[in-house]
């Protein structure tokens, strides 16, 4: 029997772009819900508008030029998940909520973002990137400076010897909360403007790419979006069912932004 889950997408083709600290607090909201017990497991698609900064939860604020985010129209905020910094722009990007005991979230972080990861892999090889993998990475090759896309962690997706895919988890004691990115066009090392102490624009093109970049061709985000789609459903056995976020969610959303992610004191506070 499939899994019963949510499908939330925020198509950015019909002009639902939300900016980086609604974002994140949608995921968040979502998440606490699916928790909860009031809505089902959800997978939600969506972009950002305008182009944002997100740091790892646990990421120093002094690692972003502010002034240069500032003179280019980019937002900041600090994601609830760890991680590297990532610039959100012409991209697709996914969050999976899962209540702590569904099976999709058994086991440890690294097991369950595994799984998570097979599913991904699945999706992005319909997409044409037929090496796509998940696998461990040397220590000597993870990253070693601020930037979330300088080099892959281990079971992040990986395809034409650049790494595609970044995400990253948060597990509470009732709820886990993934999401990710997958760069669709554009130059892979923007970044490194607003970043301090950012490694060369070189050597993060030399480890990661767009998807379009990998294929060959120009990908739309809902050419993405139904490979997600269909990847996980048949990578993790789930029936989807596409339905909006709820009135809830929205009202815990905007309490979330006016807590956290629009709220200086959570965005600096490292």
């Amino acid at each position: 029997m499939s899994f019963p889950f949510r499908l939330i997408l925020d198509d950015p083709e019909h002009a639902i772009r939300c900016d980086g600290a609604t974002n994140m607090a949608r995921d968040e909201a979502i998440s606490r819900a699916v928790a909860a017990g009031d809505q089902p497991a959800t997978l939600r698609f969506y972009a950002w508008r305008p182009p944002c900064i997100s740091l790892g939860q646990a990421q120093r604020m002094r690692s972003v030029d502010l002034a240069a985010c500032q003179a280019d129209g980019v937002d900041v905020v600090r994601r609830p998940t760890g991680g590297l910094a990532i610039l959100h722009t012409d991209e697709f990007t996914y969050s999976i909520s899962l209540p702590i005991a569904h099976p999709i979230a058994a086991g440890d972080v690294m097991t369950s973002y595994r799984r998570i990861a097979g599913a991904i892999v699945e999706a992005l090889r319909r997409l044409g990137v037929s090496d796509a993998n998940a696998d461990r990475v040397a220590k000597e090759d993870k990253a070693k400076g601020p930037v979330c896309f300088e080099a892959p962690s281990d079971y992040e997706v990986v395809g034409g010897g650049k790494k595609l895919v970044g995400s990253a988890q948060w597990r509470r004691v009732d709820g886990v909360l993934q999401h990710g990115s997958l760069p669709l066009r554009g130059d892979i090392a923007r970044i490194c403007r607003y970043l301090i102490d950012a490694p060369s624009p070189d050597e993060v093109r030399a480890h990661a790419g767009t998807l379009s970049q990998v294929v060959g061709r120009d990908v739309s985000w809902n050419e993405v979006a139904q490979a997600w789609q269909s990847a996980f459903a048949d990578t993790l056995d789930i029936a989807f069912t596409p339905q909006p976020i709820s009135e809830a969610e929205l009202r815990a959303t905007d309490e979330l932004l006016a807590s956290r992610y629009a709220n200086d004191a959570w965005t600096k506070r490292r």
